[in-house]
């Protein structure tokens, strides 16, 4: 989404040469370097015990944090989700005390370019938003997803809960030695740090902004891919 120091502007005007260009495939769909869409398969749950039970039926909201190129595209996908409520674009993982858009660009606060989901656990399960999340991503490239590349741009897990770094890394080991990608999977894995909201144009902004360049030639072939796959999961409209 960004390299260096440009304005939305000027990013979206880009988009049009951008999406001439087979870069975006990466991105538009989810796929390994030799450009096949991947069938990511569902985690077979660990058998919870007596007490997880109780605590699953007590709990209301969770959150969950994950970092897979630009923020646009991840928030598209998730907003979809039945028993998804939010869904927050910001930054996390760096140094940089309240940074903003055009520091995190440059790729040296640290900071990746992540989604805060707030969602209701019996609707939705962490591991089902794994999938989602593995699914509509390259996890193989290291920071990067199609062109846009740099730290910010890492594919990163960042967990809230010692239950959801455990499922994290358990998915992870599943798919490596299930061999979905031809690359083993390099996705962070680290527990959540301060979550830095993003500035307020990022927010929602492929349903604000469905017409421009970027939106309609890289994030909608996305959304349409997804709602495909996860046509039993998503929200009634």
């Amino acid at each position: 989404m960004c390299n260096s120091y440009y304005s939305p502007m000027t990013l979206r005007l880009a988009g049009i040469v951008f999406a001439l260009c087979s870069v975006f495939i990466a991105c538009a769909q989810p796929a390994g370097k030799d450009g096949a869409s991947k069938n990511v398969p569902v985690l077979k749950p660990a058998s919870p015990s007596p007490q997880s039970q109780t605590q699953q039926r007590m709990a209301t909201l969770d959150t969950a944090t994950f970092g897979a190129g630009c923020f646009w595209c991840v928030e598209a996908v998730f907003q979809l989700l039945d028993g998804v409520r939010s869904v927050e674009s910001g930054y996390m993982g760096g140094t940089v005390d309240n940074p903003t858009y055009k520091q995190v660009c440059t790729g040296t606060t640290g900071h990746a370019e992540v989604c805060r989901i707030t969602y209701d656990p019996s609707v939705i399960t962490y591991d089902e938003l794994l999938r989602a999340f593995w699914t509509t991503h390259d996890p193989t490239t290291l920071n990067r997803q199609g062109n846009d590349a740099g730290t910010q741009y890492r594919s990163a897990v960042f967990y809230h809960s010692d239950a959801q770094r455990a499922t994290a890394e358990r998915y992870k080991k599943e798919l490596d030695a299930a061999k979905v990608w031809s690359d083993p999977i390099v996705t962070e894995i680290t527990a959540a740090s301060v979550f830095y909201v993003a500035e307020d144009y990022h927010q929602n902004y492929y349903n604000g902004n469905g017409s421009q360049p970027y939106c309609a030639f890289v994030i909608r072939p996305k959304v349409e891919k997804f709602e495909k796959v996860f046509a039993d999961k998503l929200k009634k409209r």
